[in-house]
């Protein structure tokens, strides 16, 4: 089964949940925005992606500026902290598969679980 971190108000998000459902996968949606991850489940899901804090962050947010997160000196743990109590500060939408997990933009990542 496939979990969302999803983002209704989005249209990537949306793209890719319709993606899913339209390949007939059963799907468990996460609303990140009301159920944030911790910062457990946070590092296990950039550990899925294979990619470093930084690369999940929406740096055109207010909050990235009002946080300082443009600082490269600062250590991931700080980065995730962030995102855990910045929820708007993660990247969306995340679709995750067992131990594999990508990045819905362009929406057309999700194929990559799918096939």
């Amino acid at each position: 089964m496939l979990t969302i971190y999803h983002n209704p108000r989005c249209s990537k998000s949306r793209e890719a949940l319709a993606l899913i459902t339209d390949h007939g996968q059963d799907v468990t949606i996460v609303e990140y925005l009301k159920n944030p991850p911790s910062a457990a489940e946070l590092t296990e899901i950039i550990n899925k992606l294979g990619i470093h804090a930084r690369a999940l962050l929406r740096t055109k947010e207010p909050e990235y500026a009002e946080l300082g997160l443009a600082d490269t000196s600062l250590p991931e743990s700080v980065l995730i902290d962030a995102m855990v109590t910045q929820p708007k500060l993660i990247e969306r939408p995340i679709v995750i598969d067992g131990d594999k997990a990508v990045i819905g933009r362009p929406s057309t990542n999700v194929l990559n679980l799918l096939t």
